[in-house]
């Protein structure tokens, strides 16, 4: 095992999206046991910085594998089909519609009602993205589509934030306004 080793090799488990989360932590864990600095400390300081590259290096592989996003996109950077989210922004036209129609939903949004069923459509979306996420990437091995899935769900990751952003500055709002009165 070495640095540039993939983080699935680092974890000792098979290179596919889905994932035992439990298993991951454990060998997380353990591996951060093994590499802690302090167990280097009678070993001098060229050996303890060596430990703390690789206690950052799992800490960097534990993020990204489990967070399915995170996964998803670096299993296609693996395979060649990098998400390229800043460089390749192309999307479906019926993804863009919905987009447009989701931003206008935030933008009417007043109660937690319209925030809550925005959010729930969203969730709904994520999970079903995910799922074409799995089958892209472990049962179909189309990595470049699987990559355009990433970029999609990315998008959804981002509006889901807006959406609590907004409900956030609502709730101020009207704290506000009521508290003043």
């Amino acid at each position: 095992m070495n640095l540039q080793s993939t983080d699935f090799e680092l974890f000792d488990v098979p290179p596919r999206f889905a994932q035992d989360l439990d298993a991951l932590q454990q060998r997380w864990k353990a591996l951060q046991r093994e590499a802690h600095p302090d167990r280097f400390s009678a070993h001098g300081a060229a050996a303890q910085r060596v430990a703390m590259q690789w206690s950052v290096r799992i800490n960097e592989a534990w993020q990204r594998l489990r967070d399915p996003l995170r996964r998803a996109a670096y299993l296609c950077e693996l395979n060649g089909a990098p998400v390229d989210v800043h460089g390749n922004t192309k999307m479906p036209p019926a993804f863009l519609v919905q987009q447009m129609e989701w931003h206008e939903q935030l933008d009417d949004a007043r109660s937690a009602q319209d925030f809550d069923a925005l959010d729930r459509e969203l969730a709904a979306t994520h999970a079903q993205g995910l799922a074409r996420c799995a089958q892209l990437l472990d049962e179909a091995g189309d990595f470049a589509a699987a990559a355009a899935e990433v970029r999609a769900l990315m998008f959804v990751e981002r509006l889901q934030a807006g959406v609590d952003d907004k409900r956030d500055a609502s709730a101020t709002e009207g704290g506000a306004a009521s508290g003043g009165q």
